[in-house]
């Protein structure tokens, strides 16, 4: 995934003013990936660089910090080398990045051990303590989501549990693209969207809980500082600003959580708003303007990038991850754009084929770290298009089921903003459109979450006075997908049986797990 992409002409000047940029940064768990964007909201300039996981047995997943500073500073020099502005005019810096990852550093700022991923699900003991010692009833007053083993809270008990040498000289948590920003500015912070994510922050309140951290014996002063995502947090050390290649002088702004800068990118910034992401995980995210609604913990419920808004969101763990996971297998010799070339003639159902995309467990409705992925259907007549044409539209299921939610309790969700890998392929947002029976918006320009970070830099500059202001130039809406009714009515059938294999298959999984390496 290395390399440069250039989207947009570098000028050094533009009607006699100075360009001035900001930069994105995207901390995902398969790739950073950085964005120079312009005052027109043009994307200018973008470098991506992968790294691995760490995946030692099923259910562990983990990735080295360090990783994450070198690939960062790699393609910051990169693209600077291609930079013909000065570097000055880069005005600021503000990210995104994976949520709930768990980065311990002891009182030196030095990491403790690798990182423990979102996607990690070895935590099933700690969430199972935590309803012990605080009711789920009452988290979910606090923290407005259930214990799930994905989030940050439950890793910390697994290290304290499993590691409590190394436990005793931590200092402090971070999530990790507020490590990243550490390592550029030296001050340790996080900021609201992100801190929702850990179970450990009362949303409304928007302070840590101490009731939490008392009932479960995790100190409070490894809570990190809580900060906006607009605020500036300092500027480059004078070390990284020389190994970058940036100026010291650029402003670092706090950022977001990768789904509210998702969100932020795509111009969700008001009620009624609906987003649709698809990248190794899916997300089927909605604005809120307060946070009192009451989904009893079937959905997220997190604290947005914009100050003092909120968004409900569901979640399916493997969503382009699926599709990745079975390209390596079994079509590795194919790229993504010529393994989905064709199966829009595929007929709807795949020709009796259905894929439930469980590869790592499931999120939403089902909360299930257990259960796995299948294929129901197969014969020997399917072709390797049949079983894309299915993994397509398990995912998409998949993120339908969390519409369904919402639906069922009163939301109207008549538009959905499609982003990530689901929105670079016609056939598939058509798909969305007939499985969520709603409208799907392709953005002119879809860098998502990168986007909104560098939305957050803009606003903090002063560029604008709002993010809705930076919407206005920084979004634009480029094509529509209309439902085609005869394909809803299809799909609802469809999708009654696709509900049917989790039911089927929880207790074989159950079974199965004993086997598992």
């Amino acid at each position: 995934m290395e390399g440069f992409h250039l989207v947009y002409p570098i000028v050094s000047r533009k009607g006699g003013e100075e360009l001035k940029y900001v930069l994105g940064i995207d901390l995902g768990t398969s790739a950073v990936k950085i964005l120079l964007l312009n005052k027109a909201g043009a994307v200018c300039l973008e470098e991506t660089r992968g790294y691995p996981l760490i995946q030692i047995k099923s259910g562990f997943s983990e990735q080295d910090p360090e990783e994450w500073i070198r690939k960062t500073i790699d393609a910051l020099q990169s693209l600077l080398r291609r930079f013909e502005g000065n570097i000055e005019d880069i005005e600021g810096i503000s990210f995104s990045g994976q949520m709930h990852g768990l980065v311990l550093l002891d009182g030196d700022g030095n990491v403790l051990r690798d990182a423990i991923l979102w996607n990690d699900t070895r935590t099933a003991k700690q969430c199972e303590e935590i309803y012990n010692k605080f009711s789920k009833e009452k988290l979910l007053t606090v923290t407005k989501n259930p214990a799930l083993e994905g989030f940050t809270l439950p890793k910390l008990l697994w290290v304290k549990e499993n590691e409590p040498e190394l436990f005793s000289k931590a200092s402090t948590f971070m999530l990790p693209k507020d490590y990243v920003r550490y390592r550029m500015t030296g001050h340790i912070a996080t900021e609201y969207s992100d801190a929702a994510g850990t179970l450990l922050l009362n949303i409304n309140e928007k302070t840590w809980s101490l009731e939490i951290c008392e009932a479960l014996g995790i100190p409070p002063t490894l809570c990190p500082p809580l900060v906006e995502s607009q605020d500036c947090v300092g500027t480059l050390t004078p070390a990284f600003a020389s190994e970058s290649g940036l100026s010291p002088a650029t402003q670092v702004f706090a950022g977001g959580a990768d789904n509210a800068c998702g969100a932020i990118g795509s111009g969700i910034l008001k009620k009624g708003e609906t987003l649709c992401s698809i990248g190794t995980s899916g997300v089927i995210l909605s604005y809120e303007d307060k946070g009192d609604l009451d989904f009893e913990g079937k959905v997220h419920y997190f604290n947005h990038g914009k100050k003092d808004a909120f968004y409900t969101m569901g979640v399916t763990l493997s969503a382009g991850h699926s599709l990745h996971w079975f390209k390596e297998v079994f079509a590795k010799e194919n790229d993504f754009e010529t393994l989905l070339e064709g199966t829009d003639n595929v007929p709807i159902g795949s020709n009796g084929l259905i894929f439930t995309p469980y590869l790592t467990g499931e999120r939403t409705p089902y909360a299930d770290s257990v259960i796995r992925g299948s294929f129901i259907g197969m014969d020997s007549s399917h072709s390797i298009k049949d079983f894309v044409r299915a993994v397509l539209e398990g995912i998409t299921f998949s993120l339908h089921e969390s519409i369904q939610i919402f639906r069922e309790n009163g939301k109207v969700i008549d538009t959905v903003v499609s982003i990530g890998g689901g929105a670079k392929n016609d056939a598939w947002l058509q798909m969305q459109a007939d499985i969520f029976d709603a409208t799907i918006v392709r953005l002119k320009s879809e860098q998502g979450p990168g986007v909104g970070a560098a939305m957050l830099a803009a606003v903090g500059v002063g560029w604008f006075t709002s993010l809705e202001e930076c919407a206005e130039v920084f979004t634009e809406k480029m094509k529509e997908f209309k439902p085609i009714a005869a394909n809803v009515e299809r799909y609802k059938r469809l999708f009654r049986i696709y509900q049917e294999v989790y039911v089927s298959t929880k207790g074989l999984n159950q079974e199965l797990k004993s086997f598992r390496k």
